[in-house]
C-alpha cells in the first residue's frame, strides 16, 4: 500500500470519527447491568420478598414472621457481600456505595421497628423499613449509566 493511500485512509477514519466527542466520558458506554447475576438476583428474590412482608404488616397490622429479623441479618450480609464483590472488579462505583449504605441501613431499620412505641412511630418504622427495601430493589433493577463508573 502506498503512503499517499494510507495517508487517505488516515484521513477518511479520523473525519468519519467527528470532533471526539463520541470518545468521552459522557458518552461512553454503560457499564452492563448485575441484576441477572445470581448474587445480585438473590438480594433482588430477597428485598422484594421481605417489602412484601413489611406492605402486609402496613396493610394488615399482621405481626412480623418469627424469622424476619434473621431474614433482614441475611439480606444485610448479600448486600455487603455485593458491594464488596463490586468493589473486587473496581465497577461501579454509585451501586458498590449504596449496597453498602443498605447494608448498614438494614439492621438500624428492623432496630427502630422492634423499639417503636404507639402507632404513629410503628407506622413511620414500617414505612421507613419498605421504602429501604424498594431501594434495595430498584438500585439492583435500574440499568447503570456510564458516570456511574467513577462514582459520581
Amino acid at each position: 500500500m502506498s503512503l499517499d493511500a494510507v495517508a487517505s485512509a488516515a484521513v477518511v477514519w479520523l473525519a468519519a470519527m467527528g470532533t471526539g466527542d463520541a470518545m468521552k466520558p459522557e458518552h461512553a458506554a454503560p457499564p452492563p447491568s448485575v441484576a441477572l447475576e445470581p448474587l445480585f438476583a438473590d438480594i433482588v428474590k430477597r428485598a422484594g420478598a421481605l417489602k412484601a412482608e413489611v406492605d402486609a404488616l402496613q396493610q394488615n397490622g399482621q405481626a412480623l414472621p418469627a424469622d424476619f429479623a434473621k431474614k433482614i441479618a441475611e439480606l444485610s450480609e448479600l448486600d455487603m457481600k455485593g458491594h464488596v464483590t463490586l468493589a473486587q472488579r473496581g465497577t461501579d462505583g454509585d451501586l458498590k456505595c449504596i449496597l453498602k449504605g443498605i447494608s448498614e441501613d438494614l439492621p438500624v431499620k428492623l432496630e427502630a421497628m422492634q423499639a417503636a412505641e404507639g402507632d404513629r412511630a410503628k407506622s413511620d418504622a414500617v414505612t421507613d423499613m419498605s421504602y429501604l427495601l424498594r431501594d434495595n430493589v430498584e438500585v439492583i433493577t435500574t440499568p447503570p449509566k456510564a458516570d456511574s463508573l467513577s462514582g459520581t
